[in-house]
């Protein structure tokens, strides 16, 4: 990674059809571009997908991956933030063994002060749960890495902007106005 880029994170609107992720990657890989998380699901506008990625480059080139998005016949609008745009989280998920837990006194220590919570616990294994920024949750996983982590998996970045408003829910109404002037 050269020390230019920067992590951008790319929100995509869109139907919710077969095959879209594999064609938004192609245009990556055909950059050269990492896609270093990606999450996806319903949004708030009935009928819409919201997929959200992110990928370290330099802004030039990453306008032009938000042009070549935009020209998907499913994508309804893209955007791209940076990190001071958006407010953000990941989950991360910690399997580690139950004995771990009851002999180290100090793990418990742990996992308040990460903020972290419990969420099941078997005889063998208990789940570890925390939500916060990547490097938050990789904070937790190199000090848990010494009690014996059995699995480990982190979601990717769900963001929201900072923006008043929804910027498609603006792009929508826009279009939705294009039409009736058209129709007239």
């Amino acid at each position: 990674m050269d020390n230019n880029n920067t992590l951008f994170t790319i929100t995509v609107f869109s139907e919710n059809h077969v095959g879209l992720l594999n064609q938004l990657s192609i245009i990556f890989t055909r950059r050269c571009l990492n896609i270093e998380s990606v999450s996806a699901s319903r949004c708030s506008i009935p009928g819409v997908h919201k997929t959200t990625m992110t990928c370290y480059s330099d802004r030039v080139t990453m306008e032009k991956v938000i042009s070549q998005i935009e020209k998907r016949i499913d994508v309804l609008k893209a955007f791209l933030y940076t990190d001071d745009e958006i407010v953000y989280q990941e989950v991360a998920l910690y399997k580690v063994p139950t004995c771990k837990l009851l002999d180290e006194e100090h793990l418990e220590e742990i996992i308040r002060r990460h903020n972290a919570r419990i969420l099941e616990i078997s005889r063998d294994n208990t789940i570890i749960e925390k939500t916060g920024h990547n490097d938050e949750t990789e904070a937790l996983f190199e000090e848990l890495k010494r009690y014996d982590i059995r699995q480990f998996v982190r979601s990717g970045r769900v963001a929201i902007t900072k923006s008043p408003y929804e910027l498609v829910d603006r792009f929508l109404a826009e279009q939705e106005e294009r039409k009736m002037r058209i129709g007239k």
